[in-house]
């Protein structure tokens, strides 16, 4: 997959030549979306079930997700751009910078969905509210604790 076209009015940058982190993945996101074109613009929670896999090494951190109906899952969008400093959004008229986007195009392209979780199984959860290609590589997941949450609950 090549990268997407700069549309007229973006304005693309260049990174620095540094790195200050390292990130693991810790599995994969398997979902229906082929391409772009087939992802939703956002996840909806009664959209299609999708499988969150999660690597052998991790499997044991998944103890206690059970509990939890929502998750935060955070992931990379590795066919993204990652140049961009001005956009010309398809949704809306006008340009704006990267950062008042929700845009998968940034300098790290890091996604965050909240999910609703249909089941778990081993090594896997299946969610809905995904909005990724089929093989995203995942980063993390949490519960999903909206501030109208009881604060006696556990962490």
């Amino acid at each position: 997959m090549g990268e997407p076209e700069v549309r007229p009015g973006e304005i693309v940058g260049s990174a620095p030549d540094r790195t200050d982190a390292t990130l693991i993945f810790i599995g994969r996101i398997r979902t229906p979306f082929q391409s772009l074109s087939d992802c939703p613009r956002q996840g909806e929670k009664d959209g299609p079930v999708c499988r969150i896999e999660i690597d052998e090494p991790w499997r044991q951190a998944m103890e206690g997700l059970e509990a939890h109906k929502e998750l935060q899952v955070l992931y990379w969008m590795n066919g993204a751009r990652r140049d961009l400093l001005v956009q010309m959004p398809r949704t809306r008229g006008g340009r704006a910078g990267t950062f008042a986007l929700r845009s998968p195009a940034r300098p790290n392209p890091i996604a965050v969905s909240i999910v609703a979780v249909d089941a778990i199984e081993p090594g896997a959860i299946l969610v809905r509210g995904l909005d990724c290609l089929d093989g995203t590589p995942l980063l993390d997941i949490k519960p999903w604790r909206c501030r109208s949450m009881q604060q006696n609950e556990t962490p």
